[in-house]
């Protein structure tokens, strides 16, 4: 099993930044890519960024160019730089470690509030 702990997440301004971090423990090993998603109220839970173990990233059109995901391997930890932040932005922020043939984790999620 893999656990993740979100942190990072509070009330910021519009045009403010956020750094969100999750940490993961247990079967590392398992984890193939890795990922932030988002839930407003009454929307669905859409992804935000993610980014595979051979580097490659993907993002949401919506956050393009604003927010930066990455990872430090040695600290077994994810990063969602989160840069010009939007009331719109304001959501449950989650992480998720795909982990191959053994299914998927997630954490309990952070929220981020940007206010205008």
């Amino acid at each position: 099993q893999v656990q993740l702990v979100e942190s990072g997440g509070g009330l910021v301004q519009a045009g403010g930044a956020l750094r969100l971090s999750c940490a993961a423990s247990g079967s590392i090993s398992w984890i193939t890519a890795m990922g932030w998603y988002r839930q407003a109220p009454g929307k669905q839970r859409d992804l935000v960024a993610a980014l595979t173990n051979g580097g490659a990233t993907v993002y949401a059109d919506s956050v393009k160019g604003r927010f930066t995901v990455s990872r430090d391997i040695s600290q077994n930890t994810l990063y969602l730089q989160m840069n010009s932040l939007k009331p719109e932005d304001t959501a449950v922020y989650s992480c998720r470690a795909d982990l191959g043939d053994y299914g998927t984790s997630w954490g309990q999620g952070t929220q981020v509030t940007v206010s205008s």
